[in-house]
C-alpha cells in the first residue's frame, strides 16, 4: 500500500539516533602558513588523547526541523519514553491539528512492549518499519549533511559540551528545501528498494 504513497509522506515524522565523533585523528590535515606562523594557535590543530563522541536523537517532518537531543548513557525503554514525552509531544503540538504518523525503527527501546503501550496510550500513530532498512529513512541523509557541516565549522570544538552546541546550531540551520527534497524522494526510495529486493541502494 505505501509504495503508492505520494503526498502521504508529508505527514511522516522521521526520527533516529546517530553518533558523531568529535575528532578523527587518523587522517592528515594540511595547513598553509608563513614561516613565522608555525606555532600560532590559528595554525595548529587541536588534539585530544582519545577520540570522543556524542549520541543524539533527532526528528523532522516535511519542511520542519525537529529537536536535536543529547543522549547520555544507554537509551532504554524508560529513557526513550521520557524523550518522546519531552520532545516528540511538543513537536507534534507545534505541527498543528493535521494527523501525523511517527516513524522510528526496530531498535529494542523503540519496539519494546512498554514503548508501544505508551504510544497507544498517547494516541501516537506510528509507521510499521522493516528491519535493517536505513535506505528508506531520509533522516540518514540529514546525519550526513550535519556531519559535513560540523567538519567545516570554525572554531573546532574541543569537548563534548562545545561539540553538541555546534551540532545543535548546525542542525537548526538546515534549509527547509533540503528537508522537502528528502521527503519527496520517498517514492523513488521505495521503488529502488523493491527493485533491488531489499538490498542496499544509492540512497
Amino acid at each position: 500500500m505505501r509504495k503508492k504513497w505520494e503526498m502521504e509522506w508529508d505527514s511522516i515524522i522521521w526520527s533516529d539516533e546517530s553518533r558523531f565523533e568529535i575528532f578523527n585523528n587518523d587522517s592528515k590535515n594540511w595547513v598553509w602558513r608563513k614561516k613565522d606562523e608555525k606555532y600560532q594557535v590559528d595554525c595548529l590543530k587541536p588534539t585530544v588523547k582519545n577520540s570522543e563522541g556524542v549520541m543524539v536523537w533527532g526528528c523532522f517532518c516535511n519542511n520542519r526541523i525537529g529537536p536535536l537531543v543529547l543522549i547520555d548513557g544507554t537509551l532504554n525503554s524508560d529513557r526513550y519514553i521520557e524523550l518522546l514525552e519531552e520532545q516528540l509531544i511538543p513537536f507534534l503540538n507545534n505541527l498543528g491539528k493535521e494527523n501525523h504518523i511517527f516513524q522510528d525503527d526496530n531498535a529494542p527501546c523503540h519496539a519494546s512492549k512498554k514503548t508501544k503501550t505508551w504510544k497507544n496510550d498517547n494516541e501516537i500513530e506510528f509507521l510499521p518499519w522493516p528491519a535493517q532498512s536505513p535506505d528508506l529513512n531520509p533522516i540518514e541523509n540529514l546525519w550526513d549533511i550535519l556531519e559535513r557541516r560540523i567538519r567545516k565549522h570554525r572554531p573546532i570544538p574541543t569537548n563534548k559540551r562545545e561539540f553538541f552546541k555546534v551540532l545543535k546550531e548546525e542542525w537548526n540551520k538546515i534549509d527547509e528545501n533540503q528537508l522537502i527534497r528528502l521527503v519527496q524522494s520517498m517514492p523513488r526510495r521505495i521503488e529502488a528498494v523493491i527493485k533491488n529486493k531489499g538490498n542496499p541502494t544509492k540512497y
